[in-house]
Parts: structure tokens; sequence; C-alpha cells
């Protein structure tokens, strides 16, 4: 095998591409990159110019339904007599 050892000398490592799919585009990125984007999943981001950002989730006003209507403390109802306390809103 004359020229065997000589061509495994010389053998060059193939630089691997990372690739992700954003909006329908192939776009090269690093591993770093590529690893975070499979994680959140590739529709959790959208391509801004020729940068890949996470779309930006809606803020939504929570609030706990039981005490929406309420304007004063619910435990304390004022009665005849004054305030009571109450175990259970009604």
């Amino acid at each position: 095998m004359p020229g065997f050892f000589e061509a495994m000398k010389n053998i060059k490592p193939v630089a691997k591409k990372h690739t992700v799919t954003v909006q329908g585009k192939e776009i090269e990125v690093s591993l770093e990159k590529k690893l975070e984007i499979q994680r959140a999943g590739e529709d959790k981001y959208m391509l801004e110019g020729k940068d890949i950002v996470l779309i930006p989730k809606p803020k939504t006003a929570r609030r706990f339904p039981v005490l929406v209507g309420y304007k004063q403390d619910p435990y304390w109802i004022e009665t005849d007599k004054g305030l009571l306390w109450q175990i259970e809103p009604e």
C-alpha cells in the first residue's frame, strides 16, 4: 500500500455546518445558537433583517377572578353591626 499513510496524513477535517430553518429560510448559525433554537423550537423565532430573534410573548393582564369585582377586603364584610369577619367570600 504505497502512499496510503501519506494520503491519511494529508486529509483535512471537514468543517461541520450548522443550519436552522426559520420562516422557511435555511440559515447557517453557530452550534450554540442552533441548540438554543432547537430547545425552544424553530417556530418561536423570526428573522429581523439578517438576525434571528425570539418572537416576543404578548403580555396579558392576569387577575384573580374572585377579586375582580371587590373594591374592599373580601373577608371583612360591612354589616349593620360594623365589620364582620367572613371566611368564605360570597
